[in-house]
């Protein structure tokens, strides 16, 4: 089974292309390594999926060929993600008022540096 889409077909992310897609941007983890999507999956692999800032850690109990509802989905993994950080903790992009027109130079590399860049 493929990893792009077992990892939507658990609804880890929404679409098999977004799921692909993290796969060859390199935010997905099989037993601690990247995969490409194409990469065959096997029942107690840990998947770690990296999402904005959080990181979702699953262990596959069920291979399941197509998109099922988020019951039937939850038999196919344990999670065991972290808790997400409440959402005071996390930093949001810096907001100009309407019409202010285009940041400064020192705006847009603190806006970079906010972001991680």
């Amino acid at each position: 089974m493929r990893v792009d889409s077992w990892i939507w077909s658990v609804r880890l992310t929404k679409t098999r292309a977004l799921a692909a897609a993290a796969c060859r941007a390199g935010h997905v983890r099989v037993n601690g390594e990247r995969v490409k999507p194409a990469q065959a999956l096997r029942p107690g692999d840990e998947v770690r999926v990296r999402e904005e800032g959080y990181e979702r850690v699953v262990v596959v109990q069920k291979l399941i060929r197509k998109r099922v509802g988020a019951t039937v989905a939850a038999d196919c993994l344990i999670d065991n993600s972290p808790p997400r950080p409440p959402r005071e903790l996390v930093a949001t992009a810096g907001e100009r008022d309407r019409g202010a027109g285009r940041p400064t130079k020192r705006e847009r590399r603190d806006l970079d540096q906010l972001r991680g860049h």
